[in-house]
């Protein structure tokens, strides 16, 4: 099996974030010379479904994050290990490792207990919400995924101070 490198992000081919896109969600333009605080934030997006995994990598690439992928819960806990994300989308149920027992293996990692971790679920019920609260997430989105709350959301998680 090929190794898979954690620190590779990847766009698909000839889509690249436009200074369209930068205007129509920051309200200005960037200097290509230095990367915005959201080109610099790495967030790692963990699913089971390829299909998932690419709507959202897509989307948030679009929206200048560099994006790290994982499969299943055990390869979430290793690449966040090794890259320290600047955010976790996290789905709840994978094979394997699910993400709650994800979340909490990456909240035992010194460098990763801040990290904002958003969890991503069909299930929309107040046990799944306090279960996932209990473990250590920091928002919680209901599938289908609305992209603009997810926005939102990430935003919030991501601003100076949020952690605090």
């Amino acid at each position: 099996m090929e190794e898979k490198n954690p620190l590779a992000t990847t766009t698909l081919p000839g889509v690249q974030p436009s200074a369209e896109n930068d205007r129509a969600h920051s309200g200005s333009i960037t200097p290509s010379t230095e990367p915005s605080t959201v080109e610099r934030h790495v967030i790692l997006v963990v699913d089971d479904s390829a299909d998932n995994v690419a709507f959202l990598s897509l989307d948030l690439q679009q929206m200048g994050y560099r994006v790290v992928t994982a499969t299943n819960g055990e390869e979430a806990v290793s690449i966040a290990a090794a890259i320290l994300p600047n955010l976790i989308l996290m789905d709840i149920s994978m094979p394997r490792l699910d993400g709650l027992g994800a979340t909490r293996q990456i909240r035992e990692i010194e460098g990763l207990r801040e990290v904002p971790i958003i969890a991503l679920t069909a299930f929309d019920t107040e046990g799944f919400k306090r279960a996932a609260y209990d473990v250590g997430v920091s928002g919680y989105l209901t599938k289908p995924i609305d992209f603009v709350r997810m926005h939102k959301l990430i935003a919030l998680q991501l601003a100076p101070g949020a952690a605090e």
